[in-house]
Formats: structure tokens, C-alpha cells, sequence
């Protein structure tokens, strides 16, 4: 697939070959996302189990505000380069991460759909202050060494999919849906051992998953292609692939919990309201997400 190019695919290429450039800097530590998850939890020590029921929030308010997947991908990066790094306390988590969150709202979407400060707190329920969320934004880009943006899941998922998409018959083309592998991605997010795997990995972990439950034989080989420019190896791919294929299983059923947006208080400004119609009206224009994952 990948040898015949059109211009199209040649800019994909040279933006793939991009980010596999810059896809090591800017990510989580893995030995301390690993001391995370040996962690038992107390009540007062940083647990994955903390830590994923964090990113759900996030995602709430994602989904809340109507943001992109980038927004989101580009938190929990944010999250998860802090907590692998610093020992946060519990009871500070919720500040932490509506800090990396608010980051990432201002370094990825437009000026005029960034919420005001006091509305986002309002909403996610917390009791800090405007002054407290500061602080700990000023906190987070200290430790984060000032870099926001990052090579995230989301930036590959996008490339490896518009990759392979143009080469199916026009007729199947809407078989393989990007809201679905989206909504996939999300469900890792709310992991915390996906955040120890290279973007690039991952993403291409779900694209091949969906690709084989699709019994897209044709698109195999754009699948290996896609591997070996990123120098992916069989046996790294093949352990992902398992870790996210029981992931969506799990998130499938009812052992796991999902993100719930009703707890978010509806207590805004005018202009946070009108930003929210904004939004609401983007969501349900667009097409229905199946409902395997969302």
C-alpha cells in the first residue's frame, strides 16, 4: 500500500514520519507509572485505581463541553507525565487533574470554547479556588518542563486510519468508522497500563483489532506496511493487541464503570452557556457512535 503514493499519502508519510520522530519526548515515565500501580491503596497514596476513576471525570467533562478526542488524549498525557513523576496525594488528585485538563483545553481548542476558570470548577463539583487551580497549573508546567503539547494516541490513530480508509471500495468505506476507533481509544485512555505503550503502538493496536473483527483481509498488508514504517515489532503489537482487546471486552460489560456526565452540575456563566449550546449542537449533528464502546 504504502509504495504506490499519491500526494495525499506522501503528506501522511511526512507527518507520520514526524511524529514517530518526536513520539519518545514528552511521555510518561514508565518506572513511575509502574510504582503507581504496584501502590495499595490507603486512602492516601496516589493508586491506578485513583488515577483511572481521574480520567473518567476527564472524560466527562470532555464529552460535557463537546472537546475533541485531542483534548483529551493531550490531559491524561499531561496527568500522567505529573503523577510518574511527582507523589501526589489523594485528596490533591482532583485539583491535578482539572489542572492538566484546563491545559490541554487552552493549548488544543479554539479561544472562544475555553470555559472560564470558575465554571469548570463549578461544574466538575470541586471545592478549590480559581487561585488553587492557578497555582496548580503553574505546578504542572513546572514538572512538565513547560511543554503542553505532545505526541499523543489520538495524532496516530488519525494517520494510520486516514492510511488505510482511501484504499477499501467506496462501498465499505463507511464500515470502518473513526467515531467507533475513537471511542476505543478513549476506553485505553481510562487505563492507566496503555499509557506505558507508545502511542504509535497503540493506536495501531486498535486499528488492527478493528480491521480483523472486520475481516478486512484487504487491508492486512496496509496493516504491515503501516508496522514496519514504524518499525512496530510483530511481538510488541501482538501484546497490545491483547491488552486492549480484554480492555474493550471489559469496558463492553458491566464489570466496568463508565463515565458518568449526569453528576456534573449544569451552575454556569452566560458565556460558558452559550458555548454549551455550541457544543450540544455539534454533538447531535453528528453521526450516531456505535454503541459497542461509547
Amino acid at each position: 500500500m504504502i509504495e504506490v503514493l499519491t500526494t495525499d499519502s506522501q503528506k501522511l508519510l511526512h507527518r507520520l514520519n514526524t511524529l514517530l520522530e518526536q513520539e519518545s519526548r514528552c511521555q510518561p515515565k514508565v518506572c513511575g507509572l509502574k510504582l503507581i500501580e504496584s501502590a495499595h491503596d490507603n486512602g492516601l497514596r496516589m493508586t491506578a485505581r485513583l488515577r483511572d476513576f481521574e480520567v473518567k471525570d476527564l472524560l466527562s467533562l470532555t464529552q460535557f463541553f463537546g472537546f475533541d478526542t485531542e483534548t483529551f488524549s493531550l490531559a491524561v498525557n499531561l496527568l500522567d507525565r505529573f503523577l510518574s513523576k511527582m507523589k501526589v496525594q489523594a485528596k490533591h488528585l482532583g485539583c491535578v487533574g482539572l489542572s492538566c485538563f484546563y491545559l490541554a483545553v487552552k493549548a488544543t481548542e479554539e479561544e472562544r470554547n475555553v470555559p472560564l476558570a470558575t465554571d469548570l470548577i463549578r461544574i466538575s463539583q470541586y471545592r478549590f479556588t480559581v487561585s488553587d487551580l492557578m497555582r496548580m497549573e503553574k505546578i504542572v508546567l513546572e514538572k512538565v518542563c513547560w511543554k503542553v503539547k505532545a505526541t499523543t494516541a489520538f495524532q496516530f490513530l488519525q494517520l494510520y486510519y486516514s492510511l488505510v480508509h482511501d484504499t477499501l471500495p467506496f462501498e465499505r468505506r463507511n464500515d470502518l468508522n473513526f467515531e467507533r476507533l475513537e471511542a476505543q481509544l478513549k476506553a485505553c485512555h481510562c487505563r492507566i497500563i496503555f499509557s506505558k505503550a507508545k502511542p504509535s503502538v497503540l493506536a495501531l493496536s486498535i486499528l488492527a483489532l478493528e480491521i480483523q473483527a472486520l475481516k478486512y483481509v484487504e487491508l492486512t498488508e496496509g496493516v504491515e506496511c503501516i508496522q514496519k514504517h514504524s518499525k512496530i515489532s510483530g511481538r510488541d503489537l501482538t501484546f497490545w493487541q491483547e491488552l486492549v482487546s480484554k480492555c474493550l471486552t471489559e469496558y463492553s460489560s458491566n464489570k466496568c464503570s463508565k463515565p458518568n456526565g449526569q453528576k456534573l452540575k449544569w451552575i454556569v456563566s452566560g458565556r460558558t452557556a452559550r458555548q454549551l449550546k455550541h457544543s450540544y449542537y455539534r454533538i447531535t449533528h453528528l453521526p450516531t457512535i456505535p454503541e459497542t464502546i461509547c
